[in-house]
Order: C-alpha cells, then sequence, then structure tokens
C-alpha cells in the first residue's frame, strides 16, 4: 500500500456545510413563525387570569427559546397577540392569536387589570435583562406606527400598558416620536393615544417624573402629535384640561412661558448692546407680545431682568448705589408702558426686591429705587402700600419692611391729606 493511501482521509467533523443562499432565505422566513409556534405550547397549558403561570412559562420558555434572537417576534406576540407583516397587519397562516397578550386585557379598559399583563413583561425583563433593549428600541417604536390599524379598544389597551412602562422605567418615551408621522396625527389619532399614555402614566407618578422622562426620551414638542392645523398653545392646552390632566396643560404653559420669558430678556439685551432708542425697545416688545403673549405680571419681570443685567457695575462699592438709581431713572421710559395695573406694579416691586436681596451691591438702595419708579409713573402709591401690607415676598422681607416704612408712612399720610 502507498504511503499516500495511508493517509488518512481529512475528516468534515465540526465543519459546517454551507447551505444555498436561497434555502437559508426561505427557511429564516419560517423561523418567527416556528419559534411562536413552541412558544404557544408552553402558554397554551396555563388557564386565562393566571398571571404567576404565564410569568413562570415565559421564564421557563427562555431557557430553551432564543428570546433575543427573536425578541421583536416575543414581543409581538406578548403585546399586540401574534406575528405581524411588514405593513402591520397579522401573519396570515392559520395560528391563533396568542394565549396571552396585552391585547387578551378586559373591556371596558381598566388601568389595575393591564398593570397584572405589564407585570408578567417586567418579571419576564428582570429575569432576561437583555430584553430590556430590543423592547425599547425596536418593538415598541415599529409597534406604535401601526395603532391606527388597530380597534378603539385595542388601541387603548396598548396605549395604557406603554404608559405603565414607561413609568416603571421599562419603556423610552423615545417610541412615541413615531407617531409623529402624518398618517397618524390626522383624525386625532396620534394625541388621543398619547393622552392615553399620559393619563396611564400620570396614575402612578408625578408631572415632574413624566415631564423629566419625556426630556430624557428626546420628547420636546407635544404640538408635533396635533394635526397640522392644530399646533397652537391654546388649542393643546384646550384638550389637556378636557381630557381631564390639567396638570400637563399647565406644564406645558410653564414651559412655553419659559422659553418666551428667555426670548423677550435676550432681545432686551442685544438691543441695548446695540444701543437701539427705547422707543424701538419698546415697539419690539410689543410686537413680541401680539405673536405670543406672556402674562403681563411675567413679562414686567423679564423687562426689569433685562435691564439691570446690562448695568457695568462699578469695582467701587460706594459707587453701586448712585449707579443704580440713575440708570433705573434712565430705563423708566422702557418700563412704564408695560405697568398696566395694580398686579403688574407689585410684581415689578417684588422683582426689584428680590434682586436686591440677590445681589448686595444695591441693597441699601431699595427705597430709592422704589421713589424713582413712583415719580416716573411706574408704580403707584397703592402698589407700595400694598407691597408693604401683604404683598411683599418671603426674601428679606423684614429687611425691606423696615427699609421702607418712612416712605410708605409719606404716601399713606399725603393719601390721607387728598382724602380730606
Amino acid at each position: 500500500m502507498s504511503t499516500q493511501q495511508a493517509q488518512a482521509k481529512p475528516s468534515l467533523q465540526g465543519v459546517r456545510i454551507k447551505a444555498r443562499k436561497g434555502a437559508v432565505k426561505a427557511h429564516a422566513k419560517h423561523e418567527p413563525a416556528i419559534f411562536r409556534d413552541q412558544l404557544y405550547k408552553h402558554l397554551e397549558t396555563v388557564p386565562q387570569g393566571d398571571f404567576d403561570g404565564f410569568t413562570n412559562k415565559l421564564v421557563q420558555a427562555g431557557s430553551t427559546l432564543e428570546f433575543l434572537k427573536y425578541a421583536d417576534a416575543l414581543f409581538e406576540i406578548l403585546l399586540v397577540g401574534g406575528l405581524l407583516q411588514p405593513g402591520g397587519s397579522y401573519l396570515e397562516d392559520g395560528a391563533p392569536p396568542s394565549p396571552f397578550s396585552i391585547f387578551k386585557a378586559k373591556e371596558p379598559v381598566e388601568v389595575a387589570d393591564i398593570k397584572k399583563y405589564v407585570e408578567v413583561l417586567n418579571k419576564l425583563i428582570r429575569r432576561y435583562k437583555y430584553l430590556q433593549r430590543p423592547l425599547e428600541e425596536s418593538s415598541l417604536p415599529s409597534l406604535v406606527q401601526y395603532i391606527n390599524r388597530w380597534s378603539d379598544a385595542e388601541r387603548e389597551k396598548f396605549a395604557v400598558a406603554t404608559g405603565v412602562m414607561m413609568s416603571q422605567g421599562l419603556a423610552s418615551p423615545a417610541c412615541l416620536l413615531g407617531l409623529t408621522k402624518d398618517h397618524l396625527v390626522k383624525n386625532d389619532v396620534s394625541i388621543n393615544v398619547v393622552t392615553t399614555i399620559f393619563r396611564a402614566y400620570l396614575a402612578e407618578q408625578s408631572m415632574d417624573h413624566l415631564a423629566t422622562t419625556l426630556r430624557k426620551g428626546g420628547v420636546k414638542d407635544l404640538l408635533a402629535f396635533f394635526p397640522g392645523n392644530k399646533r397652537q398653545d391654546k388649542v393643546l392646552e384646550e384638550h389637556f384640561r378636557s381630557a381631564g390632566l390639567p396638570q400637563v396643560a399647565d406644564w406645558w404653559a410653564k414651559r412655553q412661558n419659559a422659553s418666551l420669558r428667555e426670548g423677550v430678556t435676550t432681545a432686551l439685551k442685544e438691543m441695548l448692546n446695540n444701543e437701539d432708542s427705547h422707543e424701538d425697545i419698546v415697539a419690539a416688545i410689543k410686537s413680541k407680545q401680539e405673536e405670543r403673549p406672556l402674562p403681563d405680571t411675567e413679562l414686567i419681570q423679564c423687562i426689569w431682568q433685562g435691564l439691570i443685567s446690562s448695568i457695568e457695575w462699578s469695582a467701587r462699592q460706594d459707587q453701586n448705589e448712585a449707579l443704580a438709581i440713575r440708570e433705573i431713572g434712565n430705563f423708566t421710559d422702557v418700563i412704564e408702558p408695560f405697568c398696566n395695573g395694580p398686579k403688574t406694579e407689585v410684581a415689578l416691586i417684588n422683582s426689584v426686591q428680590v434682586y436686591c436681596y440677590e445681589d448686595t451691591r444695591i441693597i441699601k438702595a431699595f427705597p430709592q429705587i422704589l421713589k424713582v419708579l413712583y415719580n416716573k409713573d411706574c408704580i403707584s402709591d397703592q402698589a407700595i402700600i400694598y407691597w408693604y401690607q401683604k404683598g411683599s415676598k418671603a426674601q428679606g422681607r423684614q429687611h425691606f419692611l423696615t427699609a421702607t416704612q418712612p416712605l410708605v408712612k409719606f404716601l399713606q399720610e399725603q393719601e390721607s391729606e387728598d382724602e380730606e
């Protein structure tokens, strides 16, 4: 026998024979369905309503089925009750709906009932932590875009479940960004779903908690969930108030006002830096108010803030009080046109009080500043007296009341003389 023949033939053990591409593709297409059928075998033995039973079976199934590979299929089954085709309709291969899914929840929909279903998902994800990411980043964002294909009850179940998952930190609100697509915002579909999600969330957590979650998830503009012709702050606030969620309306108004305030203060500083005339500054503020008005009391605070922050203080402390009185005297023609009533005038006095409290360089000038504002018709004697008697802020109150006592006494005497 030749040496060549004596050599053993190479073994194929451990070598993967490459299947033909077409065959691999064809098989891969059916794999989610095979996964579903195997998962059903675990779930079919559990009686309806036995949530612990479903939890145990799912945890058990995770030890033999490839949950990570089929995470999207798993969440389609558990959330909407079956596998979906591209486009959002159910895969039509004769399979029944899943024995367990959010869509199996009671009707009319109850948050307490949906929470039991979410708890099953929560326990499953706690056991298999790697499922959290595909749920947040892939499953929920893709399911959200099919909400217009479901019945009202199914949509509500899905929305409540999403709200509960978000409140528990199982899901990120980033999935909501898919609801801003044109075909979903029309006919109020998106905003109604978002409202249901918020309602479920706020049953568990505070508005501040929701606001933080939305910010972290990159959901900045709630108006984007409304149809194009309804994207106005007033419409949004009315919508959430009539939906019984005034805290959302208040938070939105507060947030919008904060950005408007910032806009007014920044514009004012820029115009002062450019040495624009005071008439132009007043006209610019008025036109901003016409576009999107701020409440008068907040506007006066912004104007004061913008004006006072433009002063360049002296390094010599003894000069700053005189400097403050002189500069504020020069600014009164910008302030006066917006002092249109006792509320606004008291708000202005309080802005001055808080500023003097925070910037002690001019704390002693407080009564003189009030005199300047009074002499230039920015504040009335009634406003000063009301502020003194019951309208002052807590910051440094005792100091400021004592300091203004002589001025108030003088104004009260003048008032009684006028009456006589």
